[in-house]
């Protein structure tokens, strides 16, 4: 096992960071500080959403700790060349890193990504898997360069169940405790100078932001699609509303639905049909 390494973390939010800084302390490693973008984009001002997000960061570092809310992907660069880290921990951020970031480290940097990689590139891989229907996902954790997800692959596990009736808490658990899992070994095979194993660009697929038609339920399509169109937004689209549906003249989203008959509302797709088991009213936005 390598001597406990100094250690950079990125993250999304107060999660992520206490997920990836838990999980390094237990392994040995001492976290230095804590990266945070934002904005989802590079100079551009703070949302009232990422204030709230910092907010909450703030009061969760620990003692000592920095934070670091950088405006651009050079100025982080310059920044993290002061700490003297072995190695950076990416979980969720928005910015491509410049190769002055990436060498800002000893060893580099890796990232945590929550699909199979090559497949679901991008920054939502499981809610695309749960849009697709697909009944499982898994977690990569790779080497990083200048292109999102797709430098080689240190470690990867599969078999995390996506239930159809999806409880998006259990779902972020099992996640989490696949990354738990698979980190610690991660940050040892970077240690010890594994190239890791590149990625087969054959099998590669992109998950990107929803197309803004996805709030909206168009009743010609099948019942299956739908219905997951549903449990994607069950499991969250990042304040995104919807999706939106007319039901006998009124605008509702859609909360729940059934592909088999249930109590609630029977409606007739393109192949056969769908049952609403959970509805409010709704005011869709300007298509």
């Amino acid at each position: 096992m390598s001597d406990g390494l100094r250690v950079v973390l990125i993250s999304f939010g107060v999660s992520g960071f206490r997920l990836l800084y838990e999980t390094c302390v237990a392994a040995g490693h001492t976290p230095i500080a804590f990266v945070h973008a934002r904005s989802v984009r590079q100079r551009s001002t703070t949302s009232n959403r990422s204030a709230e997000t910092i907010a909450d960061i703030g009061r969760a570092l620990p003692a000592g700790m920095d934070l670091l809310l950088p405006g651009t992907a050079g100025g982080l660069a310059k920044a993290l060349a002061g700490y003297r880290a072995d190695i950076i921990v990416v979980y969720g951020f928005p910015w491509k890193l410049p190769r002055a970031a990436l060498r800002a480290t000893r060893l580099g940097a890796i990232n945590v990504h929550t699909s199979m990689l090559p497949r679901y590139r991008g920054p939502i891989p499981v809610h695309w898997a749960v849009r697709n229907g697909d009944p499982e996902t898994g977690v990569t954790i790779h080497w990083m360069d200048e292109e999102f997800d797709r430098g080689n692959i240190l470690v990867r596990k599969g078999g995390i169940r996506i239930e159809d009736d999806l409880v998006t808490e259990r779902l972020w658990r099992d996640l989490d405790r696949v990354i738990a899992e698979l980190l610690p070994a991660a940050i040892e095979a970077a240690a010890a100078g594994a190239e890791g194993e590149p990625q087969d660009e054959a099998d590669a697929s992109y998950a990107g932001w929803m197309e803004p038609d996805f709030m909206f339920v168009d009743w010609s399509r099948g019942a299956r699609e739908i219905h997951n169109q549903v449990r994607a937004f069950r499991f969250g689209l990042f304040g995104q509303r919807g999706p939106f549906a007319q039901i006998d003249g009124n605008w509702m989203t859609l909360l729940r639905t059934a592909l088999a008959p249930a109590n609630g509302s029977k409606m007739t797709c393109g192949d056969g049909s769908i049952w609403i088991t959970e509805m409010a009213p709704a005011v869709p936005p300007d298509r």
